[in-house]
């Protein structure tokens, strides 16, 4: 009698590896994580705690988060070398458990910083696994940005980034700017270079009934989420905002900022400094809902990052989050910003905070113009930029990886061949 092998075959395995922000918080990697679960993997994130993320280790929707230690946030080009080294070490020895307790087939990497091949590299030798890099930032370019010059450090960037690259079998970029780097500054092959754009997840972006307490007894509120740090801008913000009280008049405008970074304590002083704290509120980082909250209430919300050559380049979250809640936007004119917003957004000159501030002003004044805006972004999110159009591009770029990954077990994902 025939004995009937009734064993299924094994689901491929991801690691994924965050270090700049901890998992679920962060909306992309979370969505990626979820979309790979969804189609049949058994997805592993590793990523760093975070207020409200403490758990060392537990299981959400599936997903096998792992979280470390990283008590270093670092403000100073030294400082990002210590906290590298804590998190690089952190990654490598949870990847060894996980590579223990799991297995995996893949890792996933999401920059920055540009050395998470330092982890892949021994694992891709010595046991056949792949390499996806997840190109977030352009690090060469932030540097530049955030420093002002190039130098030493930059070099050793643009060489982090050319190994990173040549280590990878596949890449994913956020734009076509960025996939532009991947082919001529990383040599990555054309048809290995995929772009995943960072669309919001419309079951989780969604609108809330608003909270007048957020307006502080104003009639307007205006929004902004984001990192608190030099390259978003918030200085450029309060200047914004100390020429719309001082110079224009304009009392009955409430500001509200959501998020945490390196840069908090300064623009917390800052906004002292310039005598705005009646104007500003600044809530740290909150939970989803809160923060959802924050955005449905706002009337206008704010993009002040400036204008740089990383800025220039990138594509922003927050741009996207805020066009999904039918939000109109104020933003400086970089390239990829006009991309997404298009006709959802005004855009200020360069840098300017009192051209930014009348930007603001302009829409506070003209609800017509805003409601029009507002229902342009949403219908951009819904018809070209939500996560569900990203999603086959995702699966897309691992069927790529497997059909690179000879050395990996076969076994079958249902829902990646043929998705478009």
């Amino acid at each position: 009698m025939l004995v009937q092998n009734a064993s299924k075959p094994r689901a491929r395995r991801v690691l994924i590896i965050v270090e700049n922000l901890p998992v679920p918080f962060d909306r992309r990697v979370w969505s990626e994580a979820t979309t790979l679960r969804n189609a049949g993997y058994e997805v592993s994130v590793i990523c760093p705690k975070g207020r409200g993320y403490e758990a060392a280790e537990e299981t959400i929707d599936g997903v096998h988060v792992f979280r470390h230690s990283l008590p270093w946030e670092a403000r100073r080009a030294s400082g990002y070398l210590i906290e590298y080294t804590i998190a690089l070490f952190w990654e490598f020895v949870l990847s060894l458990k996980i590579a223990r307790r799991q297995g995996f087939d893949v890792i996933h990497a999401c920059n920055p910083p540009d050395l998470i091949f330092l982890i892949a590299l021994p694992f891709k030798i010595f046991g056949g696994k792949r390499f996806l890099f997840d190109h977030h930032d352009a690090n060469p370019e932030f540097f530049e940005s955030k420093f002002g010059r190039r130098g030493l450090f930059w070099r050793l960037l643009l060489l982090a980034e050319r190994w990173t690259f040549k280590v990878a079998d596949v890449s994913i970029a956020t734009n076509e700017s960025y996939r532009r780097i991947a082919i001529e500054r990383g040599r990555m092959p054309p048809d290995r270079a995929f772009i995943v754009r960072s669309g919001p997840n419309l079951d989780r972006v969604k609108p809330l009934p608003c909270e007048p307490r957020w307006r502080n007894g104003r009639t307007h509120l205006v929004g902004y989420v984001g990192v608190i740090s030099h390259s978003e801008g918030l200085d450029l913000l309060l200047e914004s905002v100390s020429h719309i009280v001082r110079k224009r008049g304009r009392t009955d405008i409430q500001f509200v900022l959501v998020g945490g970074g390196p840069e908090w304590n300064a623009i917390k002083q800052l906004c002292g400094e310039l005598d705005l704290h009646e104007f500003v509120t600044l809530t740290g980082r909150v939970d989803d809902k809160t923060l959802l909250t924050i955005l449905s209430t706002a009337d206008v919300c704010v993009n002040p990052d400036r204008v740089t050559t990383m800025n220039n380049i990138s594509t922003m979250n927050k741009i996207m989050e805020y066009m999904a809640l039918e939000k109109p936007i104020v933003q400086f004119d970089v390239i990829e910003g006009r991309y997404s917003a298009q006709e959802a957004s005004l855009y200020a000159n360069p840098n300017d905070p009192a051209d930014f501030g009348d930007k603001v002003l302009e829409l506070l004044d003209d609800p017509q113009k805003r409601s029009r805006m507002g229902r342009y972004g949403r219908q951009r999110i819904l018809n070209e930029l939500a996560w569900q159009y990203e999603q086959p591009k995702l699966l897309r770029a691992y069927d790529k990886l497997f059909e690179l990954c000879d050395r990996c077990a076969p076994a079958q994902v249902p829902g990646t061949k043929g998705q478009e």
